[in-house]
């Protein structure tokens, strides 16, 4: 080998490296927040900014928590991470970090609080029971419990059966056959569970 230089073309494509969405996020938004395109409101719009990258990447959280709100209750540690993040900006020697882990702070902040919110919300009482009675009542003949846990995939075998041996008792179903084979039919409502 020789130290000669090559006829070797110098523009071959460079390999692309994959940036992890919420990296290039927050560096999307520091940089908007550094260029300071506006006299007021570049604050507003780059969390505006922030939701729409978000959004873009599957993170859809701010559709149901306030990020704005996040922000405004993190407002001491905002100035100071953007006041580090920011420090050597216009040099291209600045440090991202302070910067993505308030950001993704925030992001953690909102899913836990959407995560709360939903726990809180209950279905009300009696709608497993009503959404397999209406699956029952929605089959045209004959079924198997198998075609009732197929419209009801939230609910349970042991509910359902149940459910069919109160309309049994009732009258308002009938079974042949045992197990997995069994074939029931609806027969109509007598009043009680309707």
């Amino acid at each position: 080998m020789s130290d000669e230089p090559t006829d070797a073309p110098i523009d071959e494509p460079v390999p692309a490296v994959e940036i992890p969405p919420l990296i290039s996020i927050a560096a999307l938004v520091l940089d908007f927040l550094c260029i300071h395109p506006f006299r007021d409101g570049n604050g507003r719009v780059s969390r505006l900014l922030t939701l729409l990258a978000l959004y873009q990447h599957g993170y859809e959280v701010g559709r149901y928590v306030s990020l704005e709100r996040m922000v405004e209750e993190s407002k001491v540690d905002y100035y100071e991470c953007l006041h580090r993040s920011s420090q050597g900006w216009h040099e291209g020697k600045h440090e991202l970090t302070p910067w993505f882990n308030f950001l993704l702070a925030i992001i953690r902040r909102s899913y836990v609080e959407l995560e709360k919110r939903a726990g809180q919300v209950s279905s009300p009482r009696g709608a497993k029971a009503e959404l397999v009675l209406a699956a029952i009542r929605a089959q045209p003949g004959d079924f198997r419990l198998a075609d009732i846990e197929r419209a009801c995939p939230g609910v349970g075998r042991e509910w359902i059966r149940s459910l069919l041996t109160d309309l049994k008792a009732n009258g308002e179903a009938s079974c042949r056959g045992k197990g997995p084979a069994a074939r029931w039919q609806y027969l109509g409502s007598k009043g009680i569970n309707s």
